[in-house]
């Protein structure tokens, strides 16, 4: 079964909306033309019920089936914000606001579902209820937990809850899965290492801390290389490292910035154990101390099996089963859609943007192609997940 032909007809104006989208992206929370856009569409669509304010500045649209005898009820979410990025495209729709940019396709996700939501209002053909959730704050401010803290699955009953993400580099109508593990858990974290200042030429009189932390540098490596099963993933990166003002000044501190990124709990918690331990412990051998702030981000991101064989089911009744790699290896990147699969099973899948820049580049833009494909992607879900 090909792109649904009553989305053909919505292609145009869902392409508008997501200019518009484009034109005036919003950060974090603070997405609130966005979200009342939203709200205003989803109320125009037939809505049974639009709730705004979840999860701070979220918007959820409800649609009831023409039959409510399953009593079910699953949800389908898109992110709303934007990137602190300054765009450089030369399309007809770029941003209007410097420094912010919609360079991850969060616009192309709200429109995707803003049009699924319509088609789904017009024809009903389903037994239960879909539950349209448009979530602000993906991009490092949780706005998916924030979302849970409000009730959100509780609220309105969902029990199984759908992700999509577009993807650079794979081709326009295909999509990629895989069940468990897809994406990996990010926690961060800032190292202080106390040295003792003095000259450069007497460095028997100090403590240098930059000396210090290189050698915590190398040995916070051996987590993943000789710590990890090499058949599990850790990535641990030194990203930052601040010291020192003068050439001929041993500094009296230095600063350190990373993260950690693992696909399991157990992997996860053990590099941040084994990071105290190297940490405190380098610093001792060299007569110092090191303080550590370690601040855990976004969990993994697990698609639960069934889902994942739902969400294919669907994508394969749109594209085809050769156009759909069910064996996508897992990212290394982060995303707090996370948070709403550990409170309930689902799946998240990525639908292809085709070539062009890659995520969080100021030339990335959503490939308006993909439109069709992801909204007759979620109608499918819909109507199978609650069939008539």
């Amino acid at each position: 079964m090909p792109i649904i032909s009553t989305v053909t007809d919505l292609v145009d104006d869902v392409a508008t909306w997501r200019h518009d989208f484009h034109m005036h992206p919003e950060l974090l929370y603070e997405v609130h033309r966005t979200a009342a856009i939203v709200a205003e569409k989803l109320n125009g669509f037939g809505c049974d019920e639009v709730v705004a304010g979840i999860g701070r500045t979220g918007v959820v649209g409800i649609i009831r089936g023409r039959r409510q005898a399953s009593r079910k009820t699953i949800a389908l979410r898109a992110d709303m914000d934007a990137l602190p990025i300054q765009e450089d495209t030369d399309v007809p729709y770029k941003s209007t606001i410097d420094g912010k940019m919609h360079a991850c396709g969060h616009d192309g996700h709200t429109a995707m579902l803003l049009g699924a939501a319509r088609h789904l209002c017009e024809t009903r053909n389903f037994d239960g209820t879909a539950a349209m959730v448009f979530q602000p704050a993906e991009e490092g401010g949780a706005g998916g937990k924030a979302m849970l803290d409000d009730r959100l699955m509780d609220r309105f009953g969902i029990g199984e809850v759908y992700g999509m993400h577009a993807m650079p580099g794979l081709p326009v109508g295909a999509f990629a899965i895989c069940a468990g593990p897809i994406m990996a858990a990010a926690d961060r974290f800032e190292i202080t290492v106390k040295g003792v200042g003095g000259h450069a030429a007497r460095p028997h009189e100090c403590i240098d801390p930059i000396m210090v932390g290189a050698q915590i540098v190398g040995a916070l490596q051996t987590i993943a290389a000789r710590g990890v099963d090499p058949l599990d993933a850790c990535v641990v990166s030194i990203t930052r490292f601040h010291a020192g003002e003068a050439v001929n000044v041993i500094p009296t501190s230095a600063q350190l910035g990373g993260t950690i990124r693992a696909l399991s709990e157990p992997v996860r918690s053990f590099a941040e154990t084994r990071l105290h331990e190297i940490v405190e412990g380098t610093a001792a051998t060299h007569r110092t101390t090191a303080t550590i702030a370690y601040q855990r981000g976004y969990p993994v991101t697990i698609n639960d099996a069934e889902k994942t064989n739902f969400a294919i089911q669907a994508a394969c009744d749109i594209v085809g089963a050769d156009r759909i790699d069910t064996a996508l290896p897992p990212s290394m990147g982060a995303e707090d859609f996370s948070y709403m699969l550990e409170a309930c099973p689902g799946a998240y899948i990525f639908i292809g943007n085709g070539d062009g820049a890659s995520w969080h580049h100021p030339a990335f833009d959503f490939n308006d192609a993909a439109l069709p494909f992801g909204i007759s992607y979620w109608a499918r879900l819909v109507e199978n997940r609650l069939p008539l």
